[in-house]
């Protein structure tokens, strides 16, 4: 597949409370806390080739803000190695809107030493609409996940795009720097303010 190289920029302030909304909910929480830390052998967190599990072999997650009061729906399409999502964000009052993939890397919430990477990979188009990432460490007990904005042009190309680990920011608290040896998931979220439609997809997700 002929792909553009891309850089990533910082999500600005209030916007990057999005990704940590998305994975709080449920995800997380629903996971064992680790008690030891396992040594990733695998750049390829997600290929889209299954269309249930990621490449660890553990079943994708969807949610949206409907669990915060939110109207946001969500179209869910994986076929022939790509994961489509489009639909309409209806933010709950007074709150940004969201509809979150939460890509896990051990089904018991293990953290992966991704130490050996510089960041997080995508093959992405976006058609319409915001898009952000985060690398969710099980250090981080506020759910202000380290997180980068995506951004490419809406061509109807996918395009590379490299997510280097020390530029992902997170939003309210201290500027930590990211601990690559404690992720336990990686998640991709579509995001506004205010009504919008949003329309992507992805074909690659992978450490590198």
């Amino acid at each position: 597949m002929k792909t553009q190289s891309k850089k990533v920029s910082n999500l600005p302030g209030y916007l990057v409370i999005v990704s940590l909304i998305a994975f709080s909910s449920l995800s997380l929480a629903a996971l064992a806390m680790p008690e030891a830390s396992s040594t990733s052998t695998n750049t390829m967190i997600d290929d889209f080739e299954d269309v249930t599990n990621n490449a660890f072999g553990i079943p994708r997650q969807f949610l949206n803000d409907t669990v915060a009061g939110g109207k946001t729906t969500t179209e869910l399409n994986v076929a022939e190695g790509v994961m489509h999502l489009k639909g309409k964000i209806e933010p709950p009052r007074g709150q940004p809107g969201w509809a979150s993939t939460a890509l896990i890397l051990d089904p018991q919430g293990q953290p992966l030493d991704a130490s050996e990477f510089e960041g997080i990979r995508l093959l992405v188009k976006v058609n319409s609409g915001n898009i952000s990432i985060s690398a969710n460490s099980i250090e981080v007990t506020n759910f202000d996940y380290h997180t980068a904005q995506v951004v490419v042009a809406p061509d109807g190309n996918f395009h590379e795009v490299k997510v280097p680990f020390d530029s992902m920011k997170r939003a309210w608290s201290e500027q930590t720097s990211l601990n690559t040896k404690t992720i336990n998931g990686v998640s991709i979220v579509a995001f506004d303010l205010q009504k919008a439609n949003f329309d992507y997809s992805v074909d690659e997700v992978s450490f590198y």
